[in-house]
Parts: structure tokens; sequence; C-alpha cells
């Protein structure tokens, strides 16, 4: 029997393509290949990070051809992965959480397992590891994705090298569908702010920093400070839940090097405060990673159901969600509509009429 030919990709987005297209490679068995990858940025090609991608996906179950720093071109022959642990080895530029949500489908539908992942879990830019426990983590939960996680050590850049534990369950019953088109009313807003290798007061400055931004706005919250374990490298993280009547908003600043931590705390409630004055029910980071799962539902991956549609506001088009729907739309039989005022639909794709 002959292979499937490869879905051809532009990779000029970069690694939102890249680890979207792993997904489903591993997910429908279906190989591609990516030509041009960043092939217009000051430093083109594969960085150490897009490898550290790469490798993850290869030990779960498949072949990268091209995978060599600076690399234009890549080629992934995804093979069937199985129930099983793992410990995956990331270096100190692989995001460890971007690889889990890159695993975390597939792991599910191939009956669970439990991964570790050693790298970078709290990068200046990115999904770090509280947004992926406490923001990600309940988002997709509504397709039927069941996890746990532990973090053992936070990783920073640039020399950070961090590890959490993750436990992915049986993917659960999916839903007939996922509408979310207007966030509701302002119900609670928490903050927490998280410290290791440095006083502990740091974390009360963030925090008194992001509750006087926030309440100069009218906004008013609760807030927490919590201690975080660390390796060689300290770091500072305020994390914003805004909870509303249909939906939550989160929003996660990691403090770069030299930074004050009052400036991370307003850092943290300007974006809050400049999400509400858009009117999307989901901001800008859960809407882009709401878009695989709504994809895979909307296919019947993840069980036979119907409509499988989702509907949701978001506060602005991306160019990562837009990055998204062309490789969804390349892999599954599915529409993605993303209009300019923020409003998404994904649904599968109408049959063509006999």
């Amino acid at each position: 029997m002959s292979l499937p030919l490869p879905i051809p990709l532009d990779g000029a987005a970069g690694g939102q393509v890249l680890r979207t297209a792993l997904t489903l490679a591993l997910v429908t068995g279906s190989p591609f290949r990516l030509q041009g990858f960043r092939a217009e940025r000051p430093s083109p090609g594969l960085r150490p990070r897009h490898l550290a991608l790469l490798r993850a996906a290869e030990a779960v179950g498949g072949t990268a051809e091209g995978a060599a720093l600076g690399g234009l071109e890549v080629a992934f022959t995804p093979a069937p992965l199985r129930r099983g642990d793992y410990v995956l080895e990331l270096g100190p530029t692989g995001s460890a959480p971007l690889v889990f949500q890159m695993l975390a489908f597939p792991l599910a539908l191939a009956g669970g397992g439990t991964v570790r992942l050693r790298g970078l879990t709290h990068a200046p830019q990115g999904t770090s590891y509280h947004h992926l426990a406490w923001a990600w983590l309940p988002l997709v939960g509504a397709y039927g994705l069941r996890a746990s996680l532990s973090l053992l050590q936070a990783g920073f850049s640039p020399d950070g090298v961090g590890e959490f534990r993750a436990s992915v369950e049986a993917l659960g019953p999916p839903p007939l569908r996922v509408e979310v088109p207007a966030r509701g009313t302002l119900h609670d807003v928490a903050v927490r702010a998280l410290v290791g290798g440095m006083p502990f007061d740091v974390a009360g400055r963030a925090t008194r920093a992001a509750v006087s931004a926030l309440r100069e706005r009218g906004i008013y919250c609760s807030a927490e400070n919590l201690p975080l374990p660390v390796g060689r490298t300290a770091g500072c993280v305020v994390f914003i839940r805004a909870q509303f009547e249909n939906t939550f908003a989160a929003f996660t600043v990691v403090g770069e090097r030299g930074e004050a931590p009052e400036e991370v705390g307003m850092r943290a409630a300007s974006a809050l405060a400049a999400f509400m004055e858009s009117a999307g029910a989901l901001d800008e980071r859960l809407a882009d990673q709401i878009l695989l799962p709504a994809a895979l539902l909307a296919a019947g991956t993840l069980g036979a159901v119907e409509p499988g549609s989702t509907r949701f506001t978001t506060a602005r088009v991306t160019p990562h969600l837009e990055a998204t729907r062309a490789v969804v739309e390349r892999f599954l039989p599915v529409e993605v509509s993303l209009q300019a005022e923020g409003r998404v639909e994904v649904r599968r794709r109408a049959k063509p009429q006999p």
C-alpha cells in the first residue's frame, strides 16, 4: 500500500504552523512538508526551540527530515502513537508547555499516558506553565480533554531548565457544540504573583501594583502571593484570571531580566484592562488555542456528534489564528470562518452536491 503524499504547507508563519501540523499529523496519520520556514525573519529557518518540538514528536511516534538548525524545509511522517509514559528532554530553549499542548490530544486519543517534560516552563513570550494549568486545561476540558499537571521546578530564560509532569486520561465524551458568543457580566478577578529564587516580598510588590492599576480602572480584585520552586534562574510571574458570566479570560506576564516587579504587575493589569475595552468573549491567546480542538470536534475526530460546531467571539483576529486556520483546513474536512469584527465559527465542511 502506497503512503499518502505529504500535505504541503507554507512555513512562513513559523512555530505556530509547525506545532499545529505536528499535532494533526500525529492525530490523523497524515505526513506533511513545510517549506520556507520563517524565511523572512531576521534569523530564518529552524531554531533550537523548533527542533525541540520535532524531537518530541519523533519520540512519541514519527520521523522528521530536514530537522537541522537554520533549515528552511522540514518534513514529518507520523507513526502510530501508543499509550505510554514518556520523558522528554527539551533543552533550555525548548518550551515544555508548548510541547505538552502539541501532544495532549494525540495522547488522549491514543488512550492516555504520562509525560515528563524538562525544559523552559516560563518563557517571556508564549504559553507558560501556569497559563497551561489555570487557563488552557479548563478551556480544552470542554472538548473532553482531561489531564493533571504538577510542577517540579520552574525554568526561566536564559538558562533555567524546569520540569513538570503531566498525566493525560483517555478522551472523554465530546460536546455536541461549543458556543461562547458573549462573555457576559464580570463576576470576579483574581491576581496571583509567583516568585522563586528572590525575596518573597517581590510577589507582594507585583500584586500591589497590579491591584492598584486595576482599581484605578474601576476593576476590583483579590490577590495572592505564592512561592515558586526554581533551578538556576530566579523568576517572577503574574497571572490574572477574570471570571465572566459565560467564560473567563487569563493573562500571564513573566518578568524579564532586570524588570521591576511593579512593572510586571502593571503589564498584566494593562492586558486585562485592554481586553475589557473589547467586545470579545475570549481573549486573544485563548481564542488562538481553542481553534485546534474546535477543528478536531467539527471533523468528528473527538467522536461522532452533530453538529460538532464551535462559535465564539474574540477580542482580535490575530496572525496566529489565521495561521492555525490555514493548517487545520488542510488536514481536516472543516471550514473556519474568521470575520473582521472577531466572530469565529468552526464547522464541518459541507459535502459537494452530486
